[in-house]
């Protein structure tokens, strides 16, 4: 394989810890290279950017497997050309695993220039992805505990759907309050408790 860029690195990343691996020299010879580990707090993720840094490393790879590469990406991105690559496309060779022969395979891909790079959206674009996905989910627990409630009025025999549209709006909030306080609703107090 034909190596194109000089100094690069792979990054095998985890939960707790990630190892990267640098390689490094002239492009017509066979590259040295440096392996270490790292935890994945702030302060080890700093000190990874030094070494990094210190190595004078350009580019760098990492796998988007799960969420673990995000505090990393966030960290590096100011500094390095980072590629994230899609895990089903840099799988390799079979045979036993480890995480620096890991590294070292996603750092040799890199160096030769096959592995092309996951669209990672600008840091503003990634915050507003966020929220909008968190949002969504609080709306679909809220639609979640909308119809529970409604089937346990269902199965009390309790039929607030024929009379309301809402049954959590200002007049069903006022029912069922009655409700659980445990006060008989007749027609007359049910007018009463309907909001106008």
């Amino acid at each position: 394989m034909e190596a194109m860029i000089e100094r690069c690195a792979g990054l095998d990343v985890h939960q707790e810890t990630m190892v990267a691996c640098v390689l490094f020299g002239r492009l017509d010879r066979k590259p040295e290279k440096t392996i270490e580990t790292f935890e994945t707090t702030t302060t080890d993720l700093l000190a990874l950017s030094d070494w990094l840094s210190e190595r004078e490393v350009t580019d760098m790879v990492m796998e988007s497997t799960g969420v673990y590469w995000k505090p990393v990406w966030n960290i590096l991105e100011d500094t390095f050309r980072l590629v994230l690559a899609n895990a089903r496309h840099v799988k390799n060779v079979p045979g036993r695993k480890t995480d620096v022969k890991d590294a070292e395979w996603l750092a040799q891909l890199l160096r030769c220039g096959l592995i092309e790079s996951t669209f990672v959206p600008p840091e503003d674009i990634r915050d507003l992805r966020d929220l909008t996905r968190y949002r969504k989910k609080l709306i679909h627990h809220r639609t979640s505990e909308r119809n529970h409630i409604h089937k346990i009025l269902q199965d009390a025999n309790i039929k607030l759907t024929s009379v309301l549209s809402n049954i959590l709006g200002v007049s069903g909030r006022k029912i069922l309050e009655a409700i659980i306080n445990g006060e008989k609703i007749e027609t007359k107090q049910l007018h009463e408790l309907v909001d106008k």
